[in-house]
């Protein structure tokens, strides 16, 4: 059996991850049992929810537990099979975690799914055609559930949840707006994802600004908002939501260091009458295959072209984790393992 390399959560943050919270560790492959097949990865997924499940505190899933390989999504290859559901050569993606090689029980529902790369690239089966992707399908489509001619806003617009937000939208006839960092991606945004509007947040230091700047992208307001920033960006957004607007809360990656995030406005999701709701995609596994064959098709047709930062190696991961948090990621993060 192969030898396989590993990186471990260590120890817990107090504040801002860093680089030492993790260890990377060797180790040897067990040799599979029946029912079990041995997958090889080709991609890890760095993905900003591993930040919360980094602390050891009440959430929706358990904390990642100490010493223990950080669990993640991955996409790869059966290199192994002790099964007759999958064969030596087969794609899949799974949550085999942050490590080179993985041992599933293939008779376990969900822990493992075949993917057809003949006209949708693997990685993308870990952003645009994986769960960011069914992320941004469920908020949009059961959540914010928008009118075509709509306005609809997305933070971490070119992010893997973001971008697909864009083709999405356009498909039902909205005008999509998004905001994100720095005129680079901005640029991105609207010439390649197809966004009406993209808004620099960064060139704003407060939400009044940042507001402004939204009522200038959007005349005839919003009508539905996929949060996943918090902080700053929610009070703006808040300023400028329409009566009767959906907020779809997916993620509050500015308060993933264990600050909190005061609301400075509450008053208007009540003036308003806004629906806020949070919500978690695993918990919604009986909408993935309508999501997942849209999402593939607006790929595979060139409707959607998903952008990806890719880290080269294992030993890679920490670093580029690190840096997904503050932004320094161009589209969905992976690491490239072969």
């Amino acid at each position: 059996m192969p030898h396989n390399q590993q990186i471990l959560l260590d120890n817990r943050p107090t504040g801002e991850a860093v680089a030492s919270n993790f260890k990377l560790v060797a180790s040897e492959t067990p040799a599979l049992q029946d029912g079990q097949v041995l997958v090889r990865h080709h991609f890890l997924s760095l993905d900003p929810y591993m930040r919360g499940r980094m602390n050891d505190s009440k959430s929706y899933a358990a904390p990642q537990p100490l010493g223990q390989v950080m669990q993640g999504g991955t996409a790869g290859e059966v290199v192994e099979s002790k099964s007759p559901k999958f064969a030596v050569g087969d794609k899949v993606v799974g949550m085999g975690g942050w490590q080179q090689y993985s041992v599933v029980d293939a008779n376990q529902p969900g822990m493992l799914r075949k993917v057809d790369t003949t006209h949708v690239p693997l990685s993308h089966y870990l952003g645009a055609v994986g769960m960011p992707g069914v992320t941004a399908w469920y908020g949009l489509v059961k959540i914010i559930a928008p009118q075509a001619g709509q306005t609809v806003v997305v933070s971490a617009a070119t992010g893997a949840v973001g971008s697909a937000f864009a083709a999405l939208a356009k498909a039902r006839g909205c005008r999509a707006v998004g905001i994100a960092g720095g005129p680079e991606k901005c640029a991105y945004a609207i010439k390649e994802l197809g966004f009406d509007a993209c808004v620099d947040y960064k060139l704003h230091k407060n939400a009044e600004s940042l507001s402004k700047a939204l009522k200038d992208a959007c005349p005839d307001g919003i009508d539905g908002y996929f949060e996943n920033v918090g902080g700053m960006v929610l009070d703006a957004v808040l300023s400028r939501m329409n009566a009767s607007g959906r907020i779809a809360l997916c993620g509050m990656i500015a308060g993933y260091d264990g600050q909190p995030l005061p609301l400075t406005y509450p008053a208007l999701i009540l003036t308003n009458r806004l629906k806020v709701q949070g919500f978690i995609v695993s918990e919604h596994m009986e909408v993935w295959p309508e999501a997942l064959n849209e999402l593939g098709t607006l790929v595979a047709t060139g409707k959607l072209r998903p952008r990806e930062s890719v880290a080269q190696g294992i030993e890679s991961a920490p670093e580029a984790f690190l840096g997904l948090l503050k932004g320094k990621n161009f589209g969905k993060q992976l690491v490239k393992l072969i």
